[in-house]
């Protein structure tokens, strides 16, 4: 991977995102999951066999993802060079997720600002997993932003950061151990065992990148609000907020998300008519209005440009 490849990736994320009538490697790995797991419901039924089998999908379907996006490659190379090369920006650029969040997120902000509540609710349904009927427009407004930062670390800067540490195959294998822990890395009763190997394996994947946006995001909200006190705040709800999240990752993004916006995150989430009660992350030095969700991209394109940079810069 060199820095133009990179560059010319991330271009092509934030000029086209991820058109519909394309195939894309991620929505591969997701049919191939769902059919593994169907399989997997017939021929086992315990928790041995469904941990087993749980862990044999986290080891093949990474391995997969990277044997086949270097053998691609490779084959394209053998052809020309240049060949070659398109390959790996196209697969490089598939792993990168600025664009489509971007503009998911403006659908509901659009929405709400158009005050149709509906439309906002079906639309960021769209990008979330809870239960999204019955919100109100401050929870609406909530779950967007808590996507928007969870999205800048795995869906821009842990791809950015596995592209440079080993080119497109290791960014592929990235999004397959992502895709896996987004289809069946839950606790309910369906996944807690078939799941839990991708679950463990996402955390660990995501570990370096989730700090490192966490650091982009303070720095970041600095330079777009233009106030150095913005990214003080935003690093000290990072330290004192950011362990409360279940997760090891998330909530380092979106306690920096919090603090960059200065609203609270967090709280009652519905999942399947389930209530399931969240740490709150941040003060509500404002409320949640749909200005918040045009802040948060703006900070999330902000992480995009530097981190991209920085990604170029170690690359060249």
């Amino acid at each position: 991977m060199t820095a133009a490849t990179v560059l010319i990736a991330c271009a092509l994320d934030v000029a086209i995102g991820d058109p519909r009538s394309l195939p894309h490697p991620v929505r591969l790995m997701g049919r191939a999951i769902t059919w593994y797991e169907a399989l997997v419901h017939i021929v086992a039924h315990h928790r041995i066999g469904l941990l087993a089998a749980g862990i044999l999908l986290a080891i093949v379907l990474p391995v997969l993802s990277y044997g086949i996006g270097w053998l691609l490659i490779d084959l394209a190379g053998g052809i020309h060079t240049t060949v070659g090369t398109a390959v790996e920006v196209l697969f490089a650029f598939t792993t990168l997720a600025a664009r489509d969040l971007a503009d998911h997120a403006a659908d509901v902000q659009k929405a709400l600002k158009a005050g149709c509540l509906e439309d906002a609710r079906t639309a960021v349904a769209r990008i979330v997993g809870r239960d999204t009927e019955g919100l109100s427009e401050e929870e609406v407004v909530r779950a967007t932003v808590e996507t928007v930062a969870e999205s800048a670390s795995d869906g821009i800067v842990a791809p950015l950061f596995y592209l440079v540490l080993g080119g497109a195959p290791l960014a592929l294998a990235y999004k397959a151990i992502s895709t896996m822990d987004s289809m069946v890395g839950h606790l309910d009763p369906r996944y807690r065992y078939f799941g839990w190997a991708s679950a463990r394996l996402d955390d660990i994947a995501n570990w370096i990148p989730a700090r490192m946006t966490a650091v982009l995001i303070a720095v970041c909200a600095g330079v777009v609000f233009q106030k150095a006190c913005v990214m003080t705040r935003t690093w000290r709800i990072v330290w004192r907020d950011g362990k409360k999240h279940a997760s090891p990752n998330s909530g380092r993004a979106e306690a920096a998300m919090a603090g960059a916006l200065g609203i609270r995150l967090g709280g009652i989430t519905y999942y399947d008519g389930k209530p399931i009660t969240r740490p709150t992350l941040g003060d509500p030095l404002r409320a949640l209005s749909p200005n918040c969700i045009d802040a948060a991209l703006r900070v999330m394109w902000m992480v995009f440009s530097v981190a991209g940079l920085i990604g170029c810069l170690i690359l060249f």
